[in-house]
């Protein structure tokens, strides 16, 4: 049984520098997210407010004209579906089709955030518990001196790694929530526009 425990115990340990190292990457992942998050939200609030004008606006007698009258900002990927519903607009499967890929897109696009939102936690947690074995077993030994400070830097790697995992979900959960809000607004637009 102990030889079982002492492999456990190796395995567990030897997988705390591969936690350290997604973790860092995730918190790089988060951090460029949160750059084009920003972006993003400046493309938004340009045109969402003139998309809403012109979807209130919008009748079959003047669908022809939706595309002129759309904001011209190439960075508002809606704006180019929009575009698309109406250049083809007497095609039922096409209309379909740009719908699906929309939706396709927006699931892309949300993958990122919820991978971060789920694998922040779960790596934070394992880089608290990896480091924590051997300043358990630290204690079971008498040199208390060079336990105490070997203790001390696995409880530093513990928290650390908490901070990170947490911070990283963080950040996933916020733009997930917000880019889902946009998302389905954009998606009942061009719904409306379909129908």
């Amino acid at each position: 049984m102990n030889y079982i425990s002492d492999v456990l115990f190796w395995i567990s340990t030897g997988m705390l520098v591969p936690v350290i190292i997604l973790l860092i990457f995730f918190f790089l992942r988060a951090l460029l997210l949160l750059g084009g998050f920003f972006g993003q939200y400046l493309v938004k609030r340009k045109s969402g407010a003139e998309i809403r004008e012109q979807m209130n606006t919008l009748t079959l007698d003047n669908i022809d004209t939706l595309g002129d009258r759309l904001p011209k900002n190439k960075q508002a990927v809606i704006v180019s579906y929009m575009k698309k519903l109406v250049d083809n607009r007497q095609s039922k499967a096409q209309v379909n089709r740009i719908l699906d890929q929309y939706a396709q897109f927006v699931e892309k696009d949300l993958s990122l955030p919820s991978t971060l939102l789920k694998m922040g936690p779960m790596l934070g947690l394992m880089g608290t518990l990896i480091p924590m074995g051997p300043a358990l077993v630290g204690l079971s030994t008498g040199d208390i001196a060079s336990n105490i400070a070997s203790m001390a830097y696995n409880m530093q790697v513990a928290f650390a790694t908490t901070v990170v995992g947490l911070f990283s979900a963080a950040i996933g959960f916020v733009t997930k929530q917000t880019k889902n809000r946009w998302y389905t607004e954009d998606m009942s637009n061009l719904e409306f526009m379909a129908d």
